[in-house]
């Protein structure tokens, strides 16, 4: 399994290497020319036309769901993994290079006059039709041909998830089209409809993609790889169908269990654990290489002098951080063994940050930096400490709590595109939450379904199991959901934090409203601005009293600071102007006009 891991790391290292074998053959023979018989004859010409796509869906200029730490330096500062964060209620951001997702957070998306990164692009999918168009024409074992095909497939069903996340009705295409076709200016699929074509298209991936591939060609996508990403998509398409009140939502929660279920009878991966709670969970986005890591089924490869990344020096330079609701949702560790919300713990105390990351889930301080061990993690690189904020010296965090997932020193010192630590794109343990909560939506989970995913993710972090009646934290009393889906719920934003996953889950629940709360950092006193720690900091870190003491406020007195979220308009995005002026049969998301 290691080697199959690894060479699926290698095909999707990104544009830079693959474009690189392969830009003679673009160049003598583009997308519109692949019709007639002179290309499609062996099965290594499907091999090599699919590399284009896995170029294609890898270039971060235009697409956002193949993503880890991008394409390049300077995009993995503004679109990577830790950028995206932005738009949820994990991270909390002052960045110029992030302002288009502080907006998105804050309700203060605007209708864009084209089509930008990430959003209403569709040249790969064009790419990935001329495939279906042409494939049939090879003479190779039909065994052969199929898995290049379920290659086609899992990337088109990823492209349209990623499509209807931000848009709902799309366009559903099949054909390659031409500029003279009628097609272009049809109107928008419903998405159940699209959805549905969707699990048409990830179930052939399923289907057709080898558990591995020969050893005569590069391992590439697999069924474990097809596997997860349709645990994702039906969990995903489930759930919203459930909380939009869409119906028909139960098929596709019974195929994320099927999926997840099949993935796990592969006994091909597992969640990463060698007993040492306080290092194996970084270790997942830490790691130079992710070859030998059972847990995941598919990465991101950075090589020195192929691809580089940028992502620990602008963690560190940018003025961002972790929230308060995050940190809040961490279970704190009692006396008597067990794990309690805060709202609940008899240990859980606020009177300094110190206090606020003791006795509490070991994630914790692996996502957030514990000012006790700055030295340790920054190896001395500066002489500051933390925490920093704004108006003094060094790496300021908004919040107070610095974010470090995913930061190597050693990393940073390499410089400006020349990181190289790889970055996970499907891991086991989504897989076993996705399992855990499409069972608890559908009311059939039990306890032994607890053990063997929620309960085996919270082994590795030396945290108490979870049961099937755990009590009900404060927090959510009023959410309308049960006490075990909150701890369901509260699970996954733990483990996944930074994963690109928190802003489309709050979607897919319908809880879009914890958007418009206020942003909130640590505890900070009107008295802490005499202590000589802070004694440069700027009058603009300014405080709320939330039941009787102060916290940092995040965005007060920005334009930022008056936040919204409206139930009827911010669950799609908006279409770009100049699509509609170009095909009037597209009409615009409701109130965006």
């Amino acid at each position: 399994m290691k080697k199959i891991i690894k060479n699926i790391g290698l095909v999707l290292s990104g544009l830079a290497v693959l474009s690189s074998c392969n830009d003679s053959f673009l160049e003598r023979t583009p997308t519109h020319d692949l019709n007639d018989n002179s290309f499609w004859t062996t099965a290594n010409d499907l091999k090599t036309y699919n590399n284009g796509i896995y170029n294609e869906a890898g270039n971060n200029n235009d697409y956002m769901f193949l993503l880890g730490f991008t394409n390049g330096a300077w995009s993995s500062n503004t679109h990577s993994v830790f950028a995206y964060e932005a738009q949820s209620d994990n991270m909390a951001s002052m960045s110029s290079r992030h302002q288009w997702a502080t907006k998105i957070a804050a309700g203060q998306e605007v209708v864009p006059n084209d089509a930008g990164r990430g959003g209403w692009k569709w040249s790969v999918l064009r790419r990935i039709n001329v495939f279906f168009q042409n494939y049939q024409k090879v003479n190779a074992d039909e065994t052969i041909i199929n898995e290049y095909a379920g290659e086609a497939y899992f990337f088109r069903a990823w492209f349209y998830l990623d499509k209807v996340q931000m848009y709902g009705d799309v366009p559903y295409l099949t054909e390659p089209l031409n500029t003279d076709s009628p097609e272009l200016y049809g109107e928008r699929m419903p998405r159940k409809m699209v959805m549905d074509s969707v699990l048409r298209d990830i179930n052939k991936a399923c289907e057709y993609l080898p558990l591995d591939w020969d050893s005569d060609s590069p391992s590439r996508i697999t069924k474990g790889a097809a596997l997860a990403l349709k645990s994702r998509i039906c969990l995903y398409e489930g759930t919203f169908r459930k909380y939009h009140s869409l119906g028909d939502h139960e098929k596709f929660l019974n195929e994320a269990v099927k999926a997840s279920e099949d993935l796990m009878a592969l006994n091909k991966y597992a969640i990463h654990n060698t007993g040492n709670p306080a290092t194996d969970y970084t270790t997942l986005f830490t790691s130079e290489d992710l070859a030998s890591n059972d847990e995941v089924i598919l990465y991101r490869k950075y090589q020195t002098g192929v691809l580089g990344h940028r992502l620990c020096g602008y963690i560190m330079a940018n003025v961002v951080g972790v929230t308060k609701d995050l940190v809040d949702d961490y279970l704190c560790l009692e006396e008597d063994g067990t794990a309690l919300p805060t709202g609940l713990s008899a240990v859980y105390n606020d009177n300094s940050i110190e206090d606020v990351l003791t006795n509490r889930d070991p994630r914790l301080t692996q996502t957030v930096l514990d000012p006790r061990q700055a030295h340790d993690i920054f190896f001395n690189k500066d002489q500051y400490e933390y925490p920093i904020l704004d108006g003094m010296k060094g790496n300021k965090s908004t919040t107070g709590y610095h974010a470090i997932k995913y930061y190597i020193a050693e990393q940073d010192k390499k410089g400006y595109g020349k990181e190289d630590h790889d970055a996970p794109l499907f891991r086991y343990a989504e897989v076993l939450l996705n399992l855990a909560e499409a069972k608890a939506e559908l009311g059939t989970i039990t306890q032994a379904d607890l053990d063997r995913t929620i309960n085996v993710i919270r082994e590795r972090a030396a945290m108490p199991a979870l049961t099937l009646n755990p009590p009900m934290d404060p927090k959510y009393a009023n959410e309308g959901i049960s006490s075990l889906l909150v701890e369901i719920r509260r699970e996954r934003r733990v483990e996944l934090s930074f994963e690109q996953l928190r802003y489309t889950d709050l979607m897919r629940w319908k809880w879009g409203k914890r958007l418009a709360l206020p942003v909130l950092g640590m505890r900070f006193e009107e008295s802490d601005r005499n202590d000589p720690h802070f004694a440069d900091i700027s009058d603009r870190v300014k405080t709320v009293n939330v039941d009787g003491k102060n916290y940092i406020d995040v965005f007060a007195g920005t334009d930022f600071e008056n936040r919204v979220f409206d139930e009827n308009k911010h669950y799609y995005h908006p279409i770009p102007v100049n699509v509609i002026s170009k095909n009037p049969a597209i009409e615009q998301n409701a109130n965006w006009e």
